[in-house]
């Protein structure tokens, strides 16, 4: 038998993980008040930091629970009639006091912020008024059954149903009406006493359903049509920022607000600039009427959009196909007209004025028209070159705001975008497993493109095949083939890894490709990518990004952003796999996949604290392969080595899920069995012996068969502390050892000859 390797090491090594460090701290023995100050008093024990943070976030979260109901109480009893109140009320009406005006201040500062009071909330709230409203009138009611101060809790009830949800304000009814039954209980439950207490729970729905009925219904109906009345403002303020090319054709109203905001002030910017040009073209040019009107996408209809005129029937939207504003457009060129004007279409009446002067907004940019600036005359007095070159200019200062904007908004959305992008990525390198991966590779891709459904494959090389898994998803069209792993197949994931790179080109029709092969089609998709994971020379993956909208479709711009992130989150998959491989190598055995002798030491010491704490049994087995020299002598060192990891995939194999298997050291095995006494582990450890006495090893000597002796002890019984416990189970496998070998001992076995010897 070989000797127990030595303890586990004072110092960490250099380069180990902090989880390592941990666990070699726990590992070294510390004396029993250390360890119990250490499970009460350290962060994670039981009076530590966190717990005490979690029991004062737990009393202030139940303090306004407490006061309403501590109040109530004292109402239903009658404490309030009490002509001279004693220290209970006084606390009560001080503490009631208290804690509704702070929620008063809370709500009113959230309400500033333009944050919504959640249920909870509002429920407090009402409670403690509720409360308040009954206190105030007990104690006016000078002990009888009525008081004068009764209509106020009908106002208060009336107020509460019509200002808050609907949920919130039939609670509230119920508590109202209880406190009004605890009242009438608390009184002696006199029959005589029953009609008031009926009639005065009866106010309180009746109260509740009138001001829910009168108030509440035009509340709503002003809350929406606030709404509505935002929401055209935010679409009037949309219309116009695609009017000004401010925005793109495809942009809406549904923004973040920074972005409705920021659209607001350009488009703010752009009229003020309008509406200066206008104002220095009608003193200048002594007109009666200067307008600007803006050409709709179509090219078919021209709105108003800033007017200077004493006239009343300046029309707010006119064909541009007709008349001198439709002439002016047509050209491209500027229209002057004196005499008597007839196709001055933009007057709703018969007007005709004097002189006319249409100048088409044209932009430089392409040179496309976007509108007219139009001034005209009463009496026919023509408009001259330089009142045309006036209007020119201004028309140039307009384009010029403008362009201001565009480059302004350009600038915006460029920023903007290169903080997501940074955010991404510092999102991604945050990442430790690869599931935090996966889901900061969808988060992160949303922020730049709009899709449904997506996915992460990963390339799995068993040999010379080539093997897709589906590792992650999100959406519920792919749902049921996460986990599924696909050997060859010709889908576009299996392109995406072949060509290392982004699949499929544009155009390409989702509905008649696959996925992975023929059980996965793209039916039901108006467009999707494939994105290789690319890291340290090799294809990892993939990701698949998939939308029912084939204009959302990502190009461009957007489908190289996804590009840098896959690579990005490749590399994140590459550092979450090694982090693992580390991990795994600084906890396990390399010979036999268990768990190595210092992560036992530790796993071992968290599971006896964790039973002090319990009051659960623990019991240790510690087990030696029999005559293991003669192996290695007769067979060889590497069928030495196959018997230990046979071994070890028995002892897996038997082990429960919360049971810890470990190499002990050589050719000894330790299990670590929480909540089992020592009748249940010896079933176990038998079942283990002769499993391993079945197991037949081939070698070319012949068969190999092996025995096993194994030692149980229990906590606490046969050792409070670690050392004793290790001590006596050792102790059992040393006497199977001495006493023929393959068989269990348990300490309590040996601890009856004694007793019975003495």
């Amino acid at each position: 038998m070989t000797a127990r390797p030595p303890g586990a090491p004072q110092r960490a090594p250099i380069g180990a993980t902090p989880t390592v460090r941990r666990r070699l701290a726990l590992q070294r023995p510390r004396p029993l008040l250390v360890r119990l100050y250490a499970v009460l008093f350290s962060d994670g024990g039981t009076f530590g930091a966190l717990a005490r943070r979690r029991t004062a976030r737990l009393a202030l979260r139940s303090l306004t629970p407490t006061v309403v109901v501590g109040t109530g109480t004292l109402v239903a009893l009658g404490a309030f009639d009490a002509a001279a109140p004693g220290w209970p009320q006084t606390l009560a009406t001080a503490a009631l006091a208290a804690t509704l005006g702070v929620a008063v201040w809370r709500r009113t500062a959230r309400a500033v912020a333009g944050e919504a009071a959640t249920w909870r909330e509002q429920l407090e709230l009402g409670g403690l008024f509720v409360v308040a409203a009954h206190a105030m009138t007990q104690a006016v009611s000078g002990g009888r059954a009525d008081s004068p101060l009764q209509p106020l809790v009908y106002l208060v009830m009336a107020f509460l149903v019509a200002f808050m949800a609907r949920p919130v304000g039939l609670a509230l009814v119920i508590v109202a009406v209880a406190i009004e039954v605890a009242i009438w209980q608390g009184r002696g439950a006199r029959p005589g006493e029953l009609p008031e207490a009926v009639m005065h729970s009866g106010f309180v729905m009746l109260f509740a359903v009138l001001y829910h009925a009168v108030l509440a219904g035009p509340v709503g109906a002003a809350r929406r049509a606030e709404e509505r009345a935002v929401e055209r403002r935010l679409k009037e303020i949309a219309d116009r920022a695609r009017e000004f090319r401010l925005t793109a054709s495809g942009a809406d109203a549904s923004a973040p607000d920074g972005d409705a905001r920021w659209t607001a002030a350009s488009v703010a910017e752009v009229e003020n600039a309008m509406r200066g040009a206008l104002e220095v073209a009608e003193v200048a040019l002594r007109s009666h009427t200067c307008a600007v009107y803006l050409l709709d996408a179509a090219g078919e209809r021209l709105s108003l959009r800033e007017c200077r005129s004493s006239s009343d029937s300046i029309a707010r939207a006119v064909s541009a196909r007709e008349g001198a504003l439709g002439a002016a457009i047509a050209r491209l060129t500027s229209v002057r007209l004196h005499g008597e004007v007839k196709v001055a279409t933009y007057y709703r009446d018969a007007t005709r004025p004097g002189a006319l002067l249409v100048v088409p907004l044209v932009d430089r940019r392409g040179g496309h028209v976007r509108g007219v600036i139009v001034a005209d005359r009463r009496e026919p007095l023509p408009f001259s070159d330089e009142d045309e070159k006036l209007v020119r200019t201004l028309c140039a200062e307009i384009f010029r705001a403008l362009e201001a904007e565009r480059v302004m908004g350009d600038i915006k959305s460029t920023r903007d975008e290169k903080e997501r992008f940074y955010s991404a990525i510092d999102r991604l390198n945050r990442t430790k497993t690869p599931d935090e991966v996966f889901q900061a590779i969808v988060e992160v891709a949303r922020e730049i493109v709009s899709f449904q459904d997506a996915a992460v494959t990963l390339v799995q090389q068993d040999g010379k095949q080539r093997a897709h898994r589906v590792a992650a998803v999100h959406g519920e069209r792919w749902r049921a083939i996460e986990g599924k792993r696909v050997a060859g197949g010709d889908g576009f994931v299996q392109k995406a890894v072949e060509l290392d790179a982004t699949l499929p080109a544009p155009g390409v029709d989702p509905a008649r490709t696959t996925l992975l092969d023929a059980s996965t089609p793209l039916k039901g998709v108006g467009w999707f990518r494939v994105l290789p994971l690319r890291a340290a020379g090799e294809v990892l993956g993939t990701v698949v990004l998939a939308g029912a909208a084939r204009e959302h479709a990502p190009t461009g711009d957007h489908v190289r952003q996804l590009e840098v992130i896959a690579g990005q989150a490749a590399q994140s998959i590459l550092r979450a796999r090694l982090y693992e491989e580390a991990e795994r190598l600084a906890t396990t055995d390399g010979l036999t996949g268990l768990t190595n002798h210092r992560t036992f030491q530790a796993r071992l010491d968290e599971h006896l604290a964790l039973a002090a704490r319990s009051g659960q049994k623990v019991s240790l087995l510690l087990c030696d392969v029999d005559h293991f020299k003669s192996v290695n002598d007769t067979y060889g060192h590497p069928v030495g080595d196959e018997v230990l990891r046979g071994v070890a995939r028995v002892l897996a194999g038997d082990a429960r899920q919360t049971d810890v298997v470990a190499r002990y050291g050589g050719e000894e095995f330790a299990i670590v069995m929480p909540a089992t006494d020592g009748a249940s582990a010896v079933v176990i450890a038998e079942r283990i012996r002769e499993r391993l006495a079945a197991v037949t090893f081939q070698t070319e000597q012949g068969p190999l068969r092996v025995t096993m002796s194994l030692g149980v002890a229990t906590w606490p019984e046969d050792g409070a502390r670690k050392p004793e416990l290790v001590e006596r189970a050792d102790a059992c496998l040393y006497h199977a050892k001495r006493h023929g070998r393959n068989q269990t001992v348990l300490a309590a076995a040996l601890r009856a000859p004694r007793r019975a010897a003495g």
